[in-house]
């Protein structure tokens, strides 16, 4: 199975060497296949095989968790951390979660409690920061949840049903342009703490743009999830890295909902 990424095709080839090693191979559709049969020795059956391999179940489950995780631990933070204390939580949960993120990006590694962990962080990222919208425009919280839900379940579909497909060329414009823009974010940030307003985040024109650019690719990424998800179960992954898989939609959608959030901000009027 080809695939344009580098990291699942080598994730690939450890798979299927451990398949050769006797674990089971990969049946329709990514579930467990018929284990190959061994000659047991002394009379005892074969050994059952010790890795399954990942399936697009899998990845669901997780994902349900994960955002399970992060809703409530947004809930819990908008409730327990005082209003003097909002913005320091924020920027905190920002940075820790930057940081936990890049980790579990750049590993070669599934940790499940790194993406957990990952989850709690961004719970009260998210819950911070609806929670300082919410203060300023009601209901605007609710309207970012649905719309961001809403762009995702629409995105599943336009793949399942195969009106974007996701070519080696269309990942790799579009993971340029993601990290491009995570580029122009981290600076407009860093301008913002020196007290400089490059027009990014302040409701002008040049603001709503951005948004509606940063929301395109969101939702673009969603495709790239999925398709590394689809290569994923047909190379036979172990089911470990269905955390991961599950990881890069929450990153997705937690990204897609808070540019909603500032998008749907800029036409209620001045913070």
């Amino acid at each position: 199975m080809k695939t344009s990424n580098p990291v699942l095709a080598r994730l690939g080839q450890a798979a299927e060497r451990e398949r050769s090693a006797g674990y089971a191979p990969t049946g329709p559709y990514g579930q467990p296949g018929i284990p190959q049969q061994y000659p047991s020795q002394a009379g005892y059956p074969a050994a059952p095989p010790a890795v399954a391999p990942m399936t697009v179940d899998d990845v669901v489950v997780k994902s349900v968790a994960l955002l399970g995780i992060t809703g409530i631990t947004a809930a819990v933070a908008w409730v327990l951390v005082p209003d003097a204390l909002v913005r320091t939580a924020w920027i905190g949960a920002a940075v820790v979660g930057l940081v936990i993120g890049l980790i579990i990006s750049f590993s070669r590694m599934a940790n499940p409690a790194l993406v957990i962990a990952y989850a709690v962080v961004e719970g009260v990222f998210v819950g911070m920061i609806s929670k300082a919208f919410e203060s300023f425009y009601d209901g605007i919280v609710l309207q970012a949840a649905v719309a961001s839900f809403g762009i995702f379940f629409l995105m599943a579909m336009i793949y399942k049903a195969k009106i974007i497909r996701a070519t080696p060329m269309f990942v790799k414009v579009v993971t340029a342009s993601i990290v491009g823009l995570a580029a122009v974010m981290l600076i407009n940030l860093v301008l913002a703490l020196f007290g400089i307003n490059t027009g990014l985040r302040d409701g002008s024109p040049l603001a709503i743009g951005f948004s509606l650019v940063c929301i395109v690719f969101a939702s673009l990424n969603f495709v790239l999830s999925f398709k590394e998800i689809e290569d994923g179960v047909r190379m036979g992954l172990p089911q470990r890295y269905s955390w991961v898989a599950a990881f890069g939609i929450l990153v997705s959608l937690v990204w897609l909902y808070i540019e909603i959030l500032r998008l749907l901000s800029y036409f209620q009027g001045d913070d």
